[in-house]
């Protein structure tokens, strides 16, 4: 079985397409090998002939392998509709070393565009930071996978801008948009500001109510960001969105910061519970096989 890639790995290419292709096979191999192999993953791009349809579309290279006709299968008869959402400010550049929250969402995001394509069904991208910056059509051709890790590649090499997050703003315009039902998936480090945290659960309810199925994955550097785990000595910390500097150890603040964060996940999870969202918090620092393997569960359960 080979070894999961990790953010280290990522560093050494700059081919999405190349990595996202290696993440799906990996996970797909790993899950025939492991106890989930509950999970369907047969990726069939076509689908048999019916007697009496036209037969414009017969796939005649695979009738004569197999001396069956079968038929290729087209947008229309896409069998989900999915909405990738990545949060792009300031603050998913964080760590700087390696761009980690961003690299790890993206990546995500082009493995997930590329097990839909796989599985003939449609998907579509946004970026978003105080706007949305970028919104694809939502279609399930190759051409279209190839624009969107064309795209997700060049969020990588993007220097991020000062901004702030408006995720609450975002999500209510999305819900508005999206005509038909669908899978909406969001990466976020949900980082805004104390006050517009009613707003943020206002915005996901609002998916709910429009009728959409909604997959949270809360990207977060767990041991800086949640355990605060920092050496003893003087820093200077930085708000990415503000500029504001705070000068201080981390033992001054550590504790008060670990209760405020663990509260805040527990108010996020518990909202989303509430709203029947599904709440995946991830690390980093972890391998990706957890976001698919994720959906896949979530992809099950809407069947």
């Amino acid at each position: 079985m080979k070894k999961p890639l990790t953010l280290a790995d990522v560093q050494k290419f700059e081919n999405m397409e190349f990595l996202a292709r290696q993440l799906v096979e990996g996970f797909i191999t790993g899950l025939h090998q492991s106890p989930y192999h509950g999970f369907s993953v047969e990726f069939s791009e076509h689908r048999l002939y019916n007697s009496g349809e036209s037969t414009r579309h017969i796939d005649w290279k695979v009738f004569a392998r197999t001396d069956k006709l079968f038929v290729k299968r087209y947008e229309e008869e896409t069998n989900l509709r999915c909405h990738l959402l990545l949060d792009v400010s300031p603050s998913m550049y964080y760590p700087q070393e390696n761009n980690g929250k961003i690299t790890f969402s993206a990546l995500c995001a082009a493995a997930l565009a590329t097990l839909l394509r796989r599985q003939r069904d449609a998907v579509g991208l946004v970026t978003f930071s105080d706007k949305i910056e970028i919104q694809t059509p939502v279609r399930s051709t190759a051409s279209h996978l190839h624009t969107l890790l064309l795209l997700l590649q060049q969020q990588l090499d993007a220097n991020p801008t000062a901004k702030d997050t408006n995720v609450a703003e975002v999500v209510h315009l999305i819900a508005q948009q999206i005509p038909k039902r669908s899978l909406v998936i969001l990466f976020s480090d949900m980082l805004s500001r104390h006050d517009e945290i009613e707003d943020v659960f206002a915005a996901l309810q609002h998916l709910k109510h429009q009728n959409h199925e909604v997959l949270l994955f809360h990207v977060m550097d767990r041991k800086t960001e949640e355990e605060f785990d920092f050496a003893e000595r003087p820093y200077v910390f930085v708000d990415v969105e503000t500029g504001q500097e705070l000068k201080l150890q981390p033992s001054q603040v550590r504790e008060h910061y670990r209760t405020a964060v663990e509260k805040y996940k527990k108010d996020l999870a518990l909202k989303c519970g509430q709203y029947k969202i599904d709440f995946m918090p991830v690390d980093i620092r972890e391998p990706f096989d957890k976001v698919l393997y994720s959906y896949l569960v979530k992809r099950a359960k809407g069947r």
